[in-house]
């Protein structure tokens, strides 16, 4: 049995005490069964805000109430928060079996799993309760509890109100949503610190949608685990977030170790952790994040919820995903201000930020409850996504091509061209291999350099072939990669054959 009763001052801020007042003024004239759902960003402060509404609601009513969480440690967060605010709780966890006697408390905080177990055993009773508070509520778990609290009033929180099952809107289970303060306003408040994002344009061709309408761990493991990812991945921390206290987001375990093996071989200070680590592995890691200035830390999915450290610097997003509130939650982990932090940067390798739009963006959260059918099938795909891509060289390869002029092909507008002009489509991909190899012998002192710059142009090489194969309405993998691997073929040859006419 855990029994928290260690009390700190706490104090609301202006935002939450208008949501509070507004939640009460809603529950005042609905009926004591009613279903209400509450919005607040990540950050924002939400267990602040329902520990208020426990505290008032008992001492306005005498009626029990019981806290759901998913995980053991938003228990335990959960119940120390209920404490500062003076509201004496109990944790009912695996430890435990039975429970009869509970008038010494007026608060319960439960694992959904555990009380389902419990209450369906009927090992514990729980009378006289007027509300339950549902903490990430857009988790499917625990519509099963809903039938053993059918005279209370339920309140979902979440950041996020739309449904983990695209088959089980939240609008089914409750009446009305209250959206909070948008991450916007808190930024401008000073109460979530800004995000500077950057985005890597990624080809997500290769990647799979599984059944929970996400991305596969194994497609995303194949993707994401390849050396050439990695090596981008290794690039994007350097130019951006170099010496940055940097949480690293995968979808799978063995892309996070490969995440790890290439940092560590790098010379950068990385630990990986995933649900396979024991707690007291888990607590050693996070102090050692918690700890170290310039400690990266890649991991699965495990810290998006139920963890909090405010010193992150650097999210770095290195999986795509269509959760919207996957989303959120990666990006939340960072946005925690502090006196000498009012920024943090995102490194997007997911396409995620095209995909749903940026952090801060004003969103429309009632349209999402009411409509999330609209809203899902509207979810940019990746084909579109892909096409909207503008490939721009990092400056230091750039710099690489100092020598010459031009280095920008337009595929689009030559492919206008030489269609007007009559001629095979393949003319566009014929000019684009020449321009490649006449910048790369403008640089070059011999044939060998020259070889070497146009290795690195794989990436543009790629751009530009998949720009074509747009305009030619032909855009199945397979073609596409032949036609790559004939460009860097042809673009050997083109370097060799201006090599040879100097001579």
């Amino acid at each position: 049995m855990q029994i928290q009763t260690d009390q700190i001052e706490k104090k609301l801020y202006d935002y939450q005490l208008q949501d509070l007042n507004t939640i009460f003024s809603f529950l005042e004239e609905a009926p004591e069964d009613v279903n209400l759902l509450y919005q607040l960003p990540t950050g924002g402060g939400k267990t602040v805000v329902f520990s208020e509404i426990a505290k008032r609601f008992i001492a306005n009513t005498q009626k029990k109430v019981v806290v759901l969480t998913h995980r053991i440690e938003l228990s335990v967060q959960t119940s120390r928060m209920l404490s500062g605010f003076g509201v004496k709780n109990m944790i009912i966890n695996s430890e435990i079996k039975e429970l009869r006697d509970q008038n010494n408390f007026m608060c319960f905080v439960a694992m959904v799993e555990t009380l389902n177990n419990r209450l369906q055993e009927e090992m514990i009773e729980l009378n006289n309760v007027g509300l339950v508070i549902i903490d990430e509520a857009h988790y499917n778990s625990f519509r099963k509890l809903f039938k053993y609290f059918e005279k209370s009033i339920i309140l979902g929180v979440t950041a996020t109100p739309l449904s983990s099952n695209i088959k089980l809107p939240m609008k089914d289970n409750y009446s009305k949503l209250i959206v909070g303060e948008s991450i916007e306003s808190l930024i401008k408040k000073k109460f979530l610190a800004n995000a500077n994002m950057y985005s890597y344009d990624v080809s997500l061709r290769s990647l799979k949608l599984g059944i929970s309408g996400d991305y596969t761990v194994k497609s995303s493991d194949e993707l994401y685990g390849n050396q050439s990812m990695l090596a981008k991945l290794l690039n994007a921390y350097e130019e951006i977030a170099k010496g940055t206290k940097t949480l690293i987001f995968n979808n799978g375990i063995n892309t996070s170790r490969y995440v790890y093996e290439t940092f560590k071989k790098a010379g950068y200070p990385i630990k990986h952790l995933d649900n396979k680590n024991t707690a007291t592995e888990r607590r050693q890691i996070l102090e050692w994040f918690s700890e170290t200035k310039d400690a990266i830390l890649t991991s699965v999915s495990i810290l998006t919820t139920g963890f909090d450290e405010p010193t992150v610097e650097t999210i770095i997003l290195n999986r795509a995903t269509r959760s919207l509130t996957l989303y959120f939650q990666m990006i939340g982990r960072g946005s925690r201000i502090l006196q000498n932090k009012t920024d943090f940067t995102v490194v997007d390798m997911g396409n995620n930020t095209s995909r749903f739009g940026m952090w801060d963006a004003p969103i429309d959260w009632q349209e999402i409850f009411h409509f999330p059918d609209f809203f899902l099938e509207n979810i940019k795909n990746d084909e579109d996504i892909e096409r909207e891509f503008v490939y721009t060289m990092p400056p230091e390869l750039k710099a690489e091509f100092a020598n010459s002029t031009q280095i920008d092909f337009d595929v689009k507008a030559e492919y206008k061209k030489v269609f007007a002009q009559g001629l095979k489509s393949k003319t566009v991909l014929e000019r684009s291999i020449e321009q490649h190899a006449q910048i790369c012998v403008e640089n070059s002192e011999d044939v060998f350099d020259a070889r070497i710059l146009a290795k690195k142009l794989k990436e543009e090489i790629s751009y530009r072939v998949r720009q074509y194969s747009y305009c030619i309405m032909n855009n199945t993998k397979n073609y596409k990669e032949w036609l790559e691997e004939d460009y860097e073929r042809k673009l050997r040859l083109n370097i060799s054959q201006k090599f040879a006419s100097r001579m």
